[in-house]
């Protein structure tokens, strides 16, 4: 069985950004990526498996009421390939995956298989629209690499807006 995985609080800041350093070799793979394509997650598609298979390393903290969170990997490596996700879940539960039955919303982002059009597409990964309306969420964030990549140091940029 894997050792249980390091997660690194953060502490967002209303209306600001704060930073974050890390690396891939932090992390370990995820064996199981099931959860994200379950209905109950609809993270990302099972067609998109293989932009998750790097190690995870996990973020975790609180998204107040009435605020907005938007999450970017800025890897040190431009032509590094990562990907990001971040789900929402009850502020006091404590969910990991693989082992996420559920959760309020899931967001990622990865590199892009073909251009979309208006849009250009760099080195950086970002997930938005994570939301707290009337109660807080814990938000979980996990970066990860594509095909396998195990190591590569990044930057995680958070930032928030509230009301």
């Amino acid at each position: 069985m894997s050792p249980q995985p390091t997660i690194t609080t953060i502490e967002p800041v209303a209306n600001g950004e704060v930073l974050y350093k890390g690396d891939l070799s932090q992390g370990q793979p995820l064996a199981d990526l099931s959860w994200a394509w379950s209905s109950a997650n609809a993270c990302f598609p099972e067609t998109q498996k293989q932009k998750f298979t790097g190690n995870h390393v996990f973020f975790s903290g609180i998204i107040p009421k009435y605020s907005e969170m938007t999450v970017t990997v800025i890897p040190d490596d431009a032509n590094a390939d990562f990907s990001v996700y971040a789900y929402e879940i009850g502020a006091t539960r404590n969910d990991l995956v693989p082992n996420l039955s559920s959760c309020i919303r899931c967001e990622a982002d990865h590199k892009w298989d073909r251009p979309k059009a208006g849009k250009t597409q760099d080195h950086t990964r970002t997930v938005t629209d994570l939301v707290a309306i009337n109660t807080p969420y814990k938000v979980i964030i996990g970066v990860t690499g594509a095909n396998g990549l195990a190591s590569g140091g990044f930057t995680l940029k958070v930032s928030m807006k509230s009301r």
